[in-house]
């Protein structure tokens, strides 16, 4: 497909990274030279210098023959104007980066008047992850499908855990819910493991199950679970302010420190059931005098990745439960987890991450065949992707067992009739249900002909 994207920040390149590796044909548009000529000397894309909202900037860029824009800059009003000039030049397809709140409603209410296919929003994103995180603070990561009615979540396996030193064949034993591990990350890299794999300590598994079996995997797999009742965010930011209004009427005590005075009246104002402190979070006597220690959970929300990751280890060594932290540079994940600090959530990859998911589906040859819901796993190592299996999707009514799938694919689990399945050899799947597989080595899977190795 031919892709347009309007700004060269740290979104529009990542996008930019992400497409041009699966073959579309893309052209990055931004006033910077600077930044467009660093893209263009790492990536195989064109680039436009200009204003992505005017006219004859986009026609420069070809947009009367694009199949989508992406506006993707940091000003909400220039990439609602971009979408919005791209309409008028005909492309059928555009997606709006917008990130201020007061413009939620207006946009359910008036997307079709502004030619909107979809808009992102990466700060709600990550406090919706955030906050599915406090609910199962034993879990590093949550990712739903099927409507929520299944999830993939991380777990750590210490030298104490249950499942050191398992076979994977022995898990219904052990977790006494219906799971299947579909990737393992340990130190040699990540494994799309089969039945005999054996979990060593300090193994990161990546656990498919129902929602409704969670608490009973938590329970029978021994995870320390202390329910989140006393949060502490380190940063007024955006997320903070999403984040907090969630966990406020779900019944948590929410305290935020945030030193610039104006945000703390902002923050007052939007949330008066909310403790906020006006002070520098990134000082460990501040934190001190706040008790940051006897919280259920930190999350550390300044702008500055660097001073999260210290925040975060300061919070875990004096033993604080759960530890959040948001990083904005995509390229720091796999250090700062690797470091041990919990969890971490990331408005930037999450925005990439839903486009992403909206491209594949455009690409695929079958709309019904195309990808539902889409999550990277183990720093983008791993995709989980969901599809809805059409009349044209192979293989319908046969067991797994007899179905020829690509290597490093795993067929997670099938959603029929609303009933949740965990696949094992004697299952199948039939036009109607959702499938969710799991990828890993790099390869594009738009639609769900695309595992099959026939």
């Amino acid at each position: 497909m031919k892709i347009i994207i309007v700004g060269d920040g740290k979104v529009g390149a990542a996008l930019a990274a992400q497409l041009s590796g699966e073959d579309h044909d893309v052209t990055i548009v931004d006033p910077n030279l600077d930044a467009l000529n660093e893209s263009a000397s790492r990536l195989d894309v064109m680039v436009v210098a200009g204003n992505g909202a005017s006219l004859p900037t986009l026609r420069s860029a070809g947009a009367e023959e694009a199949d989508l824009v992406i506006a993707a800059t940091s000003r909400d009003e220039m990439n609602l104007l971009a979408c919005l000039t791209a309409k008028k030049l005909g492309v059928g397809n555009t997606i709006a980066r917008i990130r201020n709140p007061e413009y939620a409603d207006q946009l359910v209410e008036m997307r079709e008047e502004l030619g909107l296919s979809l808009t992102v929003n990466p700060e709600q994103a990550a406090a919706q992850e955030a906050y599915h995180l406090l609910q199962f603070p034993s879990f590093l990561k949550r990712d739903s499908f099927a409507k929520g009615r299944v999830e993939i979540v991380a777990i750590p396996v210490d030298k104490d855990s249950k499942l050191a030193g398992i076979p994977l064949f022995k898990l219904y034993e052990i977790a006494g819910v219906n799971a299947l591990v579909c990737a393992v990350e340990r130190e040699d890299g990540v494994h799309i493991p089969s039945g005999s794999f054996t979990l060593n300590a300090g193994d990161t598994i990546y656990v498919t199950a129902g929602i409704s079996d969670l608490a009973r995997l938590v329970k029978n797999l021994g995870l320390v679970e202390r329910r989140v009742k006393n949060l502490l965010m380190i940063g007024g930011s955006r997320v903070a302010l999403y984040l907090g209004k969630r966990c406020i009427e779900s019944g948590m005590n929410v305290k935020i420190i945030e030193q610039d005075h104006k945000r703390c009246v902002e923050l007052c104002e939007a949330m008066p059931q909310a403790t906020v402190i006006e002070a520098d979070g990134s000082r460990q006597d501040v934190l001190e005098a706040e008790g940051f220690e006897h919280f259920d959970a930190v999350v550390t929300l300044t702008g500055i990745d660097e001073e999260n990751l210290v925040l975060s280890m300061l919070s875990s060594h004096v033993g604080v439960p759960k530890v959040i932290t948001k990083i904005n540079r995509l390229e720091y994940t796999d250090m700062f987890r690797k470091v041990g600090i919990g969890s971490i959530i990331s408005p930037r990859g999450q925005c990439c991450t839903n486009i992403l998911r909206y491209v594949r589906a455009m690409s695929s040859a079958s709309g019904q065949q195309s990808v539902q819901t889409l999550h990277t796993i183990v720093d983008g190592q791993v995709e989980a992707l969901e599809f809805l299996a059409g009349p044209e999707t192979r293989h319908q009514g046969e067991l797994l067992k007899n179905i020829p799938i690509q290597k490093e694919m795993l067929v997670a689990c099938i959603t029929h009739e609303g009933r949740t399945i965990i696949p094992k050899g004697d299952s199948s799947f039939t036009a109607g249900d959702t499938v969710i597989v799991v990828t890993s080595g790099g390869r594009t899977i738009s639609e769900l002909n695309d595992i099959f190795a026939d």
